[in-house]
């Protein structure tokens, strides 16, 4: 075949992911491979997440393709442009290049000097069609919307390409061209029980600044609870997995999607248990019983900071008592929660963090992560602390992640104040269970909170 769709993400080399181990497959990829399949353009896909560079790279020298599409993120960044130059010799047939995701709306001109040929900008579907086609054809690129390219060294970027309106137009996922079972069987054997993923919108109407839309854009858009229905009736029999992830944004921002939705996974007996993400006012008693209903065993709800300053700096647009009360009614009902903390956002301080310590003791989520924010370009956020980044990285080696900015406090800071956030609140969990184990708690509190008074 002429077109190959990879990636460069390797499992092998994520120690903190070997850690999890929770792996998903490439949805993106395997979405935009069988739209090619439907317009009768054949395709094969690399998946890279239990494999290596050099079995990838066999791969791609055996097979010889035309065209290879990758994605890229600024997590696999650094992979995708090491994997370029090497593909672009002889020994590959020098392929073109054609690179799609979220990290290369803006990065145009880096990726395109990097050595990709073509940048597919927003959603990959009809794009990705088209160009290959202009390809193979040696057509005119100028007319294709949505891509970018080098013309005499210099970047040609076409009109926008229309997102799709009518998302039932997609067909599934093309999950049989990669080796579903090992991702089941890696879940099955660390956690007990496998899990899959499914997407049922693209888009998010929300305007949180730290936030990056470069794919779907601030939209809503939904398949119809229909077709998700059957995607679940389809994998229940064909895979059986204990669980699914919906990848969407704002699961419950339609309350008239999940009513449709709650009928035909019920009507179709396509129930399998769930978890999802959300906002906090997305949710009320009648869509919590709903989704309990259906399968849900876990809900993520967004929060990123117990300071309602804060929040509203983020442009979060939510009020934290309603995002507390949602976790504390959602943890009554028996299902789990989850929700997400960001330190180090422009404006925090010390009481902030305090106010985000007492948040977590008094919602008590079942899960929660913490993260220490930073700036992807693009974002609001990126645009307001931009003149304020104080290390100068080589792009082709760093990612967004290690951008450092004028913070309110140092970077050793914000380590402690991670480390003293999980700590109080472990040992307020845990004092009436094991004292003991709840001192040790508070000792590295208070380790923490005086490395964090010398490291402001």
């Amino acid at each position: 075949m002429s077109l190959l769709f990879t990636h460069a993400y390797y499992l092998s080399d994520d120690l903190k992911e070997q850690k999890i181990m929770k792996p998903y497959p490439p949805l993106g990829l395997l979405y935009v491979s069988a739209y090619l399949w439907s317009k009768n353009i054949a395709n094969d896909v690399f998946d890279t997440t239990f494999s290596s560079l050099e079995k990838q790279l066999e791969f791609i020298e055996y097979k010889k393709p035309k065209v290879i599409c990758i994605y890229t993120n600024l997590m696999t960044k650094i992979e995708v442009l090491k994997l370029i130059k090497t593909l672009k010799t002889k020994k590959y047939n020098f392929p073109k290049i054609v690179l799609g995701g979220p990290d290369v709306t803006y990065n145009i001109e880096n990726y395109l000097k990097a050595g990709a040929d073509f940048l597919v900008i927003g959603e990959g579907e009809e794009t990705t069609y088209e160009l290959y086609n202009a390809i193979i054809e040696d057509e005119n690129y100028h007319n294709i919307n949505g891509i970018a390219f080098l013309e005499n060294n210099e970047v040609i970027q076409n009109k926008p390409r229309v997102k799709f309106k009518e998302l039932d137009e997609l067909p599934l996922p093309n999950r049989e061209a990669i080796n579903m079972q090992h991702y089941l069987d890696t879940w099955k054997n660390n956690h007990g029980k496998s899990s899959m993923t499914i997407s049922t919108q693209r888009g998010c109407p929300y305007t949180c600044k730290w936030c990056s839309t470069a794919v779907y854009g601030q939209s809503y858009r939904r398949r119809p609870a229909e077709q998700v229905a059957a995607e679940m009736k389809m994998l229940k029999e064909n895979y059986n997995p204990d669980a699914i992830w919906f990848v969407d944004d704002v699961f419950t921002v339609s309350h008239k999607w999940l009513l449709a939705f709650r009928e035909e996974v019920i009507k179709q007996e396509a129930i399998i248990p769930f978890e999802c993400i959300t906002r906090a006012e997305r949710l009320n008693d009648e869509i919590l019983a709903l989704l309990k209903e259906v399968g849900c065993f876990r809900i993520w709800i967004g929060a990123e900071s117990g300071s309602q300053k804060v929040i509203d700096l983020m442009d979060r647009r939510v009020d934290v008592s309603v995002v507390k009360e949602a976790i504390q009614k959602t943890n009554a009902l028996g299902m789990e929660t989850g929700t997400f903390i960001m330190l180090g956002y422009p404006g925090e301080t010390e009481e902030d963090i305090t106010e985000t310590i007492q948040y977590l003791k008094d919602a008590n989520p079942t899960l929660y992560t913490i993260t220490v924010a930073y700036p992807i370009k693009g974002t609001s956020l990126y645009n307001e602390v931009e003149s304020k980044i104080t290390n100068q990285l080589e792009w082709e080696t760093s990612t967004d992640r290690e951008i450092e900015f004028e913070r309110t406090y140092s970077k050793k800071f914000y380590k402690y104040a991670v480390s003293k956030v999980v700590n109080e609140v472990e040992f307020s969990r845990k004092f009436s269970l094991s004292k003991y184990k709840a001192i040790k708690h508070k000792v590295k509190s208070v380790l923490a909170s005086g490395l964090m008074v010398l490291n402001r």
